[in-house]
């Protein structure tokens, strides 16, 4: 594993263009090997409340900034990011265990936001109402909505942070970011490129510290006017409810539970590298990861023993190695669930395939695994697994199987494998979540919308729709 001492870590928050510290501070921890990495500060409240105020102040003169000089500092940004991509990669890998290749991507994909959202013509300008007395009487406009806030998850450190903090600051707002404990090292070098790229001090802030105690202020301020959050549907519920008070606008892409559909027309070997894209990238840790298997009665087996051969070939091992394409799970209590998980799924009466049991008792890995005979009874088809665990669930009826998908209350997207447009079509429409991918088991691109439905959350990241999220309309009457 490359070493962190040769890997400069910045280890301050960012605030109003300030690198700062704390009386406290949190250690960060390599899930690979255990061993820390470093620290980070824990920013006390009123370092919180300073920050808060200092993006409202700044907030006040970026919104005046015109949009195409705003733009421009994204793309100086953007090119700071691409130029070190494989420093930011590798700060990427140690924190968060992923494999190299698979960080390279992150940060190229991440990257890929920022670029996007730089457009000037993204943003509405509004509109003139021809039916007032004169021409320019009757005006719409679109303002941006103020000082935000992104709460970010581990999985995908730095994709995550682009994919809110660009199109807010393209609109005109400011930003606070709390990246997650594990993983806040991609964050603050985020950060200091930003700096780099001339970004005003307060425009783009960094934050760490106790989750509760920044989460509980962030949500309570009347100051911020918006929060974005990925995680978890418990937290999501959670923060609606401390937002409610100031009814701040809401950005909630929550808990998934993608099934991935395999119909009996489908091309099985396309099927099943579809399956190790959507299941098996970042060791199961993905939103939009495939969750259970539903395959068709007719092309069962084939699908299986093919799956199991392609799933015995992935390497497990620390994210330098180049041969290596799975991480470890994040820590010890997501490899617990993951085990509880499995348990519950073999008591029901699943029969395990291939892996089922640790890789190294002392390190976070799993090995890849594949279950038969899953059903709806089982935890890990009506939970979200967050592993490299792939149920597989024979179905003969898909009425029946539409059906029983609506009930689950996650709703984030869908994978469906059928070379007949009529079942594509049916599916697509039938079933209740946000994204389908059809014959693809990768569906997230900069330039399309990125959310779902149900307990899967509320808005969208991405495409047009993504810089949306971060405008207000006015209304606006002129009379002589």
């Amino acid at each position: 594993m490359f070493k962190n001492d040769v890997i400069e870590l910045r280890q301050q928050a960012f605030v109003n263009g300030q690198w700062l510290d704390a009386d406290a501070v949190e250690e960060v921890v390599n899930p690979a090997t255990g061993e820390c990495l470093g620290t980070v500060p824990q920013l006390n409240s009123a370092q919180v409340e300073a920050c808060i105020a200092a993006a409202e102040q700044a907030y006040y003169l970026w919104r005046e900034v015109p949009v195409r000089e705003r733009c421009g500092l994204l793309l100086a940004w953007y090119e700071l990011i691409m130029a070190e991509r494989e420093r930011l990669a590798r700060i990427l890998t140690l924190e968060q265990g992923k494999p190299l290749a698979e960080a390279l991507g992150e940060i190229t994909y991440a990257a890929s936001y920022i670029q996007w959202f730089a457009q000037p013509s993204l943003l509405d300008g509004g509109a003139t109402l021809p039916y007032g007395e004169t021409p320019l009487s009757m005006l719409v406009v679109k303002e941006p909505v103020g000082v935000c806030a992104a709460i970010t998850p581990w999985n995908f450190p730095a994709a995550m942070i682009t994919r809110k903090v660009a199109p807010a600051l393209a609109a005109g707002c400011t930003m606070i970011v709390k990246p997650a404990p594990d993983t806040p090292f991609t964050a603050l070098a985020l950060a200091e490129l930003a700096q780099r790229a001339g970004l005003p001090a307060g425009v783009l802030n960094v934050i760490t510290g106790d989750a509760q105690q920044v989460g509980a202020q962030l949500t309570a301020s009347k100051q911020v006017r918006k929060l974005s959050f990925t995680g978890s549907t418990a937290v999501g519920r959670l923060l609606m409810a401390q937002c409610a008070p100031t009814l701040k606008r809401l950005s909630l892409e929550l808990g998934g539970n993608a099934p991935f559909i395999v119909c009996a027309d489908a091309d099985i070997e396309a099927a099943v590298d579809g399956a190790i894209a959507a299941k098996f990238r970042n060791a199961g840790q993905t939103c939009v990861c495939a969750n259970a298997l539903f395959i068709a009665d007719e092309v069962y087996q084939p699908f299986a023993e093919r799956l199991v051969e392609k799933v015995q070939q992935l390497r497990l091992g620390s994210g330098d190695q180049t041969d290596v394409t799975i991480g470890p799970l994040i820590n010890r209590a997501a490899l617990h669930k993951v085990e509880k998980l499995l348990l519950d799924a073999l008591t029901k009466g699943a029969k395990l395939l291939c892996g089922g049991k640790r890789w190294q008792s002392d390190a976070n890995w799993f090995l890849p695994t594949v279950l038969a005979d899953a059903s709806f009874a089982m935890e890990c088809v009506q939970e979200e697994i967050f592993g490299p665990v792939a149920p597989l669930v024979r179905f003969t009826d898909e009425t029946q199987l539409i059906q029983q998908l609506r009930q689950q209350e996650a709703g984030l997207a869908a994978y469906v494998y059928s070379q007949d447009l009529k079942r594509i079509q049916r599916f697509a429409r039938e079933l209740e979540v946000g994204m389908v991918g059809v014959n693809t088991g990768l569906i997230s691109d900069a330039a399309v919308p990125f959310g779902g439905v149900k307990a899967s959350g509320m808005g969208r990241e991405g495409g047009r729709q993504g810089i949306e999220e971060y405008l207000e309309t006015k209304y606006i009457k002129l009379s002589n």
